[in-house]
C-alpha cells in the first residue's frame, strides 16, 4: 500500500507524462501500480489507505541506524537490535523496512558528478598500477592523462621511489612535447609529507621538480579516486592489456627491454583509437593540445638520481662508496649519476639518453675489493681459463693446417703441451696427407692421435692406416668379429683319419 502522499505523487507524475510507465519510472514503482492510483481517481474512488504496520513505531530508529551506519548496516543485525527494543515481528518485516530506509537514504546522499570541461594545456592527471613480474620482482606501471585531449602514457618503473617517479614524468613530458599548467596525483610520500587541519604538506622534491618543469604540484582528496577519475580508468585499461593475466594469455615477460616495448605498444594501439567522449583519436588532439603546453628544459631534473660518475674511457666501472660497480659498455666516457636504494639495499646508475633519464643499471650492493659486475655490460667477453689457450693462425702453414678441421686444433694444443719436437714438419706432413687422402680422414686421425697421445714420426701414418685404408687388413664392423668361434670344437675326441683310405695309403706305401 502507498502512503497518501506516494499516491498523489503517482498522480501527479502520471499528469505530467500522460504516460503510466513513464509516472512508474518517475516514482519507482511499478506501472500496476500508476494503472489502478489513475483508474481509482476516475471512477470517483477514494484512493487506498496503506494499513499501519507493527515496524512503523520503529522506523525512526532503522532510520538512525542507516544513517549512522551510511547505508552499511545489515537487516540481520537491525533485527537483532529491534528484537531488544521489543519488536515482535518477523525477521522478513525487517528485512523489508531496512530496505526501504536505505533506498530513500542513498537518493538523498548519492554524489552527484557534474562533467570536467577541461582547457587544453591545463592538467595533467598521474597514477600507479602493478605491472607484471620480471625476475621475481614486480614492475610499476606510471600512468598519465592528459584531460583534455586524453592521450595516455604509460612508462614502466623498477620501483616507485622519487627518483624513479619523477625521472618517469620527466619521460612523459618529453612523449608529449611539453609540460601542462597542473600536475594532479595522489597523497604519497614522495608528494606529500604529511596532512595539517586537512591541508597537504608538500615534499620539498616534488616542489623543485615544480619548479625547474614549472608546473604545480597538487593532489587530490585521500581516499577519493573519483577527483583523478580519468587516470584511474587509464590504469585499468592498461593493466588489463599489459600485465598477463588468465584472460589476455599473454607469455611472461623475460626482460625490462620486452616490457618498455609493450608499453609503448599499447601506447600507439590505444591513442591512435576514436575516443568514445570526443569522437576523436587522442593523437590528433594532442597536436592541437602541445600548441598550449610550455617547453621544458632540455637537461633533465637530475636533482634526485644521486651524485655524478664519469665511466673510463676503456673500462666499464664506477666508484660509488669504495665499491665498484659496472655499468653498459655502451656508456664509455659519459657521466651516470648513482645512488643507493635504503629500501632494497640496492646501488641504482641512471644515464641521460634522448627520451630523458632512463635507469642503466642495478646492483646488490657489494664491499670495497668485491666488485659486482654484470657480464651483459661487457660484450664479447668469454671468460679465460688458465691454460686453455686461443688457436690464432698466424702463417700461411699455420692456417692450412688448421684448416684441416678440429682434429687438427686439439692435436695442436696436446703436442704442445707434452713438448713435441719437430711440429712444424710434422704439420706440414699431415697437410701433405689431407691433400692426397682428404681433410676428413686426416682430421679423423689428428683427433685420434691427440687424444692416444700419439705425436711420433710416423703415428699420423700408423693413426691414419688404422682407419680402413689398408685393404689387406680384416676389419671387425656390426656383422663381422675378428675373434676365433668355437665351431671347431665339435671335433674334439673324434677320429680324424677313415679306416678304408687308410688301407689304400698302406698298399700303396708298400708298392
Amino acid at each position: 500500500m502507498k502512503s497518501d502522499g506516494e499516491l498523489m505523487d503517482i498522480l501527479n507524475a502520471y499528469d505530467l507524462t500522460g504516460s503510466y510507465r513513464a509516472a512508474a519510472a518517475l516514482c519507482g514503482c511499478s506501472h500496476h501500480t500508476v494503472k489502478k492510483a489513475v483508474e481509482d481517481r476516475a471512477a470517483g474512488l477514494a484512493p487506498a489507505v496503506r494499513r499501519a504496520r507493527l515496524i512503523d513505531d520503529f522506523l525512526p530508529q532503522i532510520e538512525r541506524w542507516v544513517t549512522e551506519s551510511r547505508g552499511k548496516i545489515r537487516a540481520d543485525k537491525a533485527h537483532e537490535k529491534l528484537v531488544a527494543l521489543g519488536f515482535t515481528g518477523a525477521q522478513r518485516t525487517t528485512r523489508r523496512a531496512v530496505a526501504e530506509v536505505k533506498t530513500q537514504w542513498r537518493l538523498g546522499n548519492t554524489r552527484v558528478h557534474r562533467p570536467w570541461i577541461t582547457e587544453p594545456g591545463l592538467w595533467l592527471q598521474y597514477d600507479f598500477g602493478d605491472g607484471p613480474l620480471v625476475d621475481g620482482r614486480k614492475v610499476v606501471l606510471l600512468v598519465a592523462w592528459l584531460a583534455w585531449c586524453r592521450y595516455r602514457v604509460v612508462i614502466p618503473l623498477r620501483d616507485r621511489t622519487a627518483p624513479s617517479v619523477f625521472a618517469g614524468l620527466d619521460r612523459v613530458f618529453r612523449i608529449l612535447g611539453g609540460a601542462p599548467t597542473y600536475v594532479l596525483t595522489d597523497n604519497e610520500k614522495t608528494v606529500t609529507t604529511g596532512h595539517v587541519a586537512g591541508v597537504p604538506v608538500r615534499n620539498r622534491d616534488a616542489v623543485s621538480l615544480g619548479r625547474y618543469y614549472g608546473v604545480s604540484v597538487l593532489t587530490c582528496e585521500p581516499a577519493d579516486p573519483a577527483t583523478k577519475g580519468g587516470v584511474e580508468n587509464a590504469v585499468k585499461l592498461a593493466k588489463a592489456d599489459i600485465v598477463p593475466t588468465d584472460t589476455n594469455l599473454l607469455d611472461a615477460y623475460e626482460s625490462f627491454t620486452q616490457v618498455q616495448a609493450a608499453c609503448e605498444q599499447f601506447m600507439a594501439q590505444i591513442n591512435d583509437r576514436e575516443h568514445r567522449a570526443t569522437g576523436r583519436r587522442p593523437v590528433e588532439m594532442l597536436a592541437e593540445e602541445r600548441q598550449r603546453l610550455h617547453p621544458i628544459p632540455d637537461m633533465p631534473h637530475t636533482t634526485g638520481l644521486g651524485v655524478t660518475r664519469r665511466v673510463p674511457d676503456n673500462t666499464p666501472m664506477i666508484t660509488f662508496d669504495y665499491c665498484q660497480y659496472s655499468v653498459p659498455a655502451t656508456l664509455l666516457g659519459q657521466s651516470v649519476w648513482v645512488r643507493h636504494h635504503p629500501g632494497a639495499d640496492e646501488v641504482i646508475v641512471c644515464a641521460l639518453d634522448a627520451g630523458g633519464p632512463t635507469e642503466v643499471a642495478r646492483h646488490a650492493r657489494t664491499t670495497r675489493g668485491i666488485p659486482a659486475i654484470d657480464d651483459a655490460h661487457f660484450p664479447g667477453y668469454h671468460p679465460k681459463t688458465p691454460g686453455d689457450y686461443r688457436i690464432r693462425a698466424r702463417t700461411d702453414a699455420e692456417r692450412s693446417f688448421l684448416a684441416i678441421g678440429e682434429g687438427a686444433g686439439l692435436w695442436l694444443k696436446e703436442a704442445a703441451a707434452v713438448g713435441t719436437e719437430r711440429m712444424f714438419q710434422k704439420m706440414a706432413h699431415a697437410v701433405e696427407l689431407a691433400a692426397l687422402h682428404g681433410h676428413t680422414d686426416v682430421d679423423w686421425a689428428l683427433g685420434h692421435a691427440a687424444v692416444h697421445g700419439r705425436f711420433a714420426t710416423g703415428d699420423l701414418d700408423s693413426v691414419l692406416a688404422s682407419k680402413g685404408l689398408d685393404l689387406t687388413r680384416a676389419h671387425a664392423s656390426e656383422t663381422t668379429s675378428l675373434a676365433q668361434g668355437t665351431k671347431g670344437w665339435n671335433m674334439l675326441g673324434t677320429n680324424m683319419i677313415d679306416d678304408t683310405n687308410s688301407d689304400d695309403v698302406t698298399e700303396e706305401d708298400g708298392r
